[in-house]
């Protein structure tokens, strides 16, 4: 299985909760993401690995129409113990550091698709090697919480500068645009409206969540505006009648990046394929 074409919506889920996890495949987000690292408690990781390995092996999870499932793994048994499951769509490995760690991971799981998370500040003076490390790494993103600390950051604008060298990072490797960390207050939907616009701003495209409440929050942030789109189908529309540079009547002026840029634009809004 692989995740839709655009990716916006990323739901955490407790690995040591099964029940929460088979309800989050119905709640609408684009990938499930079952966490055996830093939401499960040390005596309960045990449990959570077996019921994830449980879920992965379960028809209806195995479904290639099923919801996507990656699993934030905790350590080389996690690895071992999900590669080759059916329902597998990705690992997602937390705090790599060095492109090493993530062949490491590779070669355990030869397959897997894998998306290392950039926890630190050595994580960032390393990203695009961690971005081109492997052909099987097909996305990069940041772990905030722990990204805050390692920086004694104190609020969003002091990330900015990680946020963007993991979209350049990301885009020189040949990856997809890096998705938003979660937002951690599930309660402040302004808040979160308000973060993912400035994330967008980044060149950052979708957000994982941590409650099913956030995720129309975050899919509305990310998807073209009316006026992004109409302004994206006059241009596609001026290219197809005119080669190479030109003008719009209201004075803009279009060329192939313009061109790219609007395709992506209508693509995002599901307008072209």
């Amino acid at each position: 299985m692989s995740a839709p074409a655009v990716a916006l919506t990323w739901l955490y889920v407790p690995g040591d909760r099964p029940a929460v996890v088979r309800k989050a495949l119905g709640s609408g987000a684009d990938v499930v993401i079952v966490d055996l690292e830093d939401a499960v408690a040390p005596d309960r990781k045990e449990y959570a690995r077996t019921a994830t390995v449980e879920l992965l092996t379960d028809p209806v999870t195995a479904d290639p129409l099923a919801v996507p499932v990656h699993v934030r793994v905790h350590g080389e048994g996690d690895v071992k113990a999900l590669k080759g499951l059916p329902g597998l769509s990705g690992m997602r490995l937390p705090k790599i550091t060095h492109a090493a760690s993530v062949h490491h991971v590779a070669a355990l799981a030869p397959g897997v698709a894998l998306y290392p998370l950039l926890e630190s500040a050595l994580a960032i003076e390393h990203a695009y090697s961690i971005a081109g490390a492997h052909h099987e790494v097909r996305g990069i993103a940041l772990g905030e919480a722990d990204l805050r600390a390692d920086l004694g950051v104190r609020d969003d604008a002091g990330l900015d500068w990680s946020r963007s060298r993991v979209v350049v990072a990301a885009r020189a490797a040949g990856l997809d645009p890096p998705v938003m960390s979660v937002f951690p207050d599930v309660k402040d939907l302004s808040g979160l409206r308000s973060s993912c616009a400035h994330g967008r701003s980044l060149g950052l495209l979708g957000r994982a969540a941590i409650h099913p409440r956030q995720l129309p929050v975050i899919e509305r942030a990310f998807r073209p505006t009316a006026q992004e789109i109409e302004a994206a189908e006059q241009i596609m529309e001026a290219s197809r009648t005119e080669a190479g540079a030109l003008a719009l009547p209201d004075g803009r002026f279009v060329d192939a990046a313009v061109v790219a840029t609007a395709h992506r634009t209508l693509t995002l809004a599901g307008r072209v394929g």
